[in-house]
């Protein structure tokens, strides 16, 4: 092990030993905060998921991004429903409560919020995609540019 490492390891250990209330009460609130992010957004799902189940199981692709970001490139057959308008146009989408839904956003942060109202709607299979279409593009999967189909 290289002797800075070794040091360090050293270091770290003995202030946790001396200030072991204060690891506690880091690791406590790292694990609440991780909870409750979990808990707030969802599941979510990978690309390689995500394409499983566009594939294999036909679900819908619910971009909520608005319409000019759409526009510049989304996932292909994806229907776009942006989050400004969500609450006023999501009886557009009633018809897919049995299908599964994979929520796309721009980084896949504001997806839980819009796939939580879903499934209190009565959606049975939602899921965010981990990352939106920012992870989706830095894997080089295929997009199509303009409106929706």
């Amino acid at each position: 092990m290289d002797h800075g490492l070794s040091s360090f390891m050293q270091e770290f250990i003995g202030f946790a030993q001396e200030n072991w209330v204060l690891m506690v009460l880091w690791l406590s609130a790292a694990g609440t905060l991780y909870y409750t992010e979990t808990k707030k957004a969802g599941k979510s799902v990978n690309t390689t998921e995500a394409t499983r189940m566009i594939n294999r199981e036909n679900a819908l692709i619910l971009d909520i991004r608005e319409q000019k970001e759409f526009t510049q490139g989304h996932i292909a057959g994806a229907y776009n429903l942006p989050a400004s308008v969500f609450d006023k146009k999501v009886s557009e989408i009633d018809r897919h409560k049995a299908h599964p839904v994979v929520v796309v956003c721009k980084m896949g942060t504001s997806a839980g919020s819009i796939a939580k109202t879903l499934k209190k709607r009565g959606f049975e299979n939602v899921v965010r995609l981990a990352g939106g279409m920012s992870e989706w593009t830095a894997a080089s999967l295929p997009t199509k540019k303009g409106k929706s189909s």
